[in-house]
């Protein structure tokens, strides 16, 4: 083996650094899954306004059940798209937690809205919450991943 000269190493450590970022900025949520959870979400706020308990809870329990065959594939932020899977170490731990924990807070804020909307008198407040949760959805759960790309930058994992 011959040795290699600074600038063959130098080389070689930008195109692994190069192809470590390519695979970080594989680190995502597919877009449909926030664009679907904001229209779930939106459609159970509908279904609350309608005022009809049953139809309500059965609703939610569709909306949670879909969810949870779902999300354990794609909140880890590992397929973003069918070219590649990035592996767990890379995308992170707490990934998953993240986006989970986020979506809890998230029911908190909603359910508050719509106390406050309908305090405040307004037509319909849970489904003006689950739009204002919607947007939120749509917009910052790509910021959330955006973020994790960060910290995956900086220290090699995402979590």
């Amino acid at each position: 083996m011959s040795e290699l000269t600074s600038e063959q190493a130098r080389a070689a450590l930008d195109t692994i650094e190069r192809n470590r970022r390519r695979v970080i900025d594989e680190i995502d949520v597919p877009l449909w899954y926030w664009a679907a959870l904001a229209a779930a979400w939106i459609a159970l706020g509908v279904i609350a306004d309608l005022n009809n308990p049953l139809a309500t809870t059965v609703a939610t329990l569709v909306v949670g059940a879909v969810h949870s065959s779902i999300a354990p594939r794609v909140i880890n932020g590992r397929r973003r798209s069918r070219r590649m899977s990035v592996r767990a170490d890379v995308a992170g731990p707490h990934l998953a937690a993240w986006v989970l924990g986020s979506l809890v807070a998230l029911v908190g804020i909603t359910v508050g809205a719509a106390l406050a909307l309908n305090a405040d008198g307004a037509r319909h407040p849970a489904t003006w919450a689950a739009v204002l949760a919607a947007v939120t959805l749509v917009l910052g759960g790509p910021l959330l991943l955006a973020t994790a790309r960060r910290r995956a930058v900086r220290s090699g994992t995402a979590s």
